[in-house]
């Protein structure tokens, strides 16, 4: 029997993609990759097509999952992608060509004969073009080793379908943004289980790219601890090597106080309504009465002329209070890291 490796997001596209193969009689085995940058399918926070557990899908129509997180590799190639960022800092061609690389790694040790990927021709403007196709397969090493299935029809035929492994008339011709041929298929095909279309990856959101672009400027070789933050809070420029993170709520409060390390800082508003402010970096008195000072203009005492904030190592920790005002608005519009 005939084996393919799939691309797998467990969004639509994607496992469509998988099922079409599967219903030719192809051996399929799915990889999901994950990134620090979203496409996390168990994160329960997360409800982008990108993030979607693939698990359940798989179970109920036949064919393996395995996980692969790419980690430092996708760093690299996000801070200094070959073909460039899209609108954002999303290095879409570059990440495309990362993930075919590892899926032919796979394809090689599992002796598979071809991969599948969900893209479909014209649906994305950066990665999902007719003169990208090429690009992207040749620089993975993998020409004619990659079956689009969903638009293999207006595409070049590839490896599996001249050598008669995929029969080219069961596969698709869709194109564009339209996502009506797919649910119509997904019905067919007894597909119900599914995410609404829609973006996934992190850096293809303004808010977080502008945060990501903020650290890499400041911290080139940042942390996953540094990235990872950038999901969460408010976030404020104290210094070259100092950041602020002010909870939003109690579950970003937990988490904040979760991400804490040696060297940093907590500061809470002990007896009133407050965030949680991690302070990170390289600090002196100066960014500690600031970051006191944000902390202030967010609690419930925010109209009060004096706010006595307590400063943690930890949650156990207790170092001391300190008296502060709360940052005027001016202030925090001028420190905090977002699009202007």
């Amino acid at each position: 029997m005939a084996k393919a490796i799939a691309l797998l997001s467990g969004g639509l596209d994607s496992t469509l993609a998988a099922l079409i193969v599967l219903k030719q009689g192809i051996e399929v085995t799915a990889v999901t990759f994950m990134t620090h940058f979203g496409c996390d399918p168990f994160n329960l926070t997360d409800s982008s097509s990108c993030s979607s557990n693939p698990l359940p899908n798989a179970l109920k129509f036949g064919f393996d999952v395995k996980l692969s997180h790419l980690a430092d590799k996708f760093i690299d190639i996000v801070k200094n992608p070959k073909f460039g960022y899209g609108k954002n800092i999303n290095p879409c061609i570059d990440c495309r060509i990362l993930m075919l690389k590892e899926a032919k790694s796979l394809m090689e040790n599992m002796g598979a004969d071809f991969l599948i990927t969900g893209e479909v021709l014209g649906q994305r403007p950066m990665s999902q073009r007719r003169a990208t196709f090429p690009v992207i397969d040749k620089e993975s090493d993998t020409i004619g080793l990659v079956l689009r299935p969903l638009t293999a029809k207006r595409l070049n035929p590839t490896m599996p379908e001249i050598n008669g492994i995929i029969d080219r008339n069961a596969l698709y011709d869709f194109h564009g943004r339209s996502r009506k041929p797919q649910i119509a298929l997904a019905k067919e095909l007894g597909l119900t289980e599914y995410p609404d279309p829609g973006g996934g990856c992190l850096l293809t959101e303004p808010f977080y790219a502008y945060r990501l672009n903020d650290l890499l400027k400041y911290s080139p070789d940042a942390t996953y601890k540094e990235i990872n933050l950038l999901k969460y809070g408010r976030h404020f420029r104290l210094s070259d090597r100092c950041k602020a993170v002010v909870g939003r709520n109690e579950r970003e409060n937990n988490i904040l106080e979760g991400l804490y390390a040696q060297g940093d800082l907590i500061l809470i508003a002990d007896t009133v309504g407050s965030p949680a402010t991690l302070l990170i970096g390289e600090f002196t008195d100066v960014e500690i009465r600031m970051a006191a000072s944000i902390t202030a203009r967010y609690c419930d005492a925010r109209a009060e002329s004096n706010v006595k904030i307590g400063i943690w190592e930890g949650i156990e920790r207790f170092i001391k209070n300190i008296i502060v005002p709360p940052a005027l608005k001016v202030t925090l519009d001028k420190l905090r890291i977002e699009a202007r």
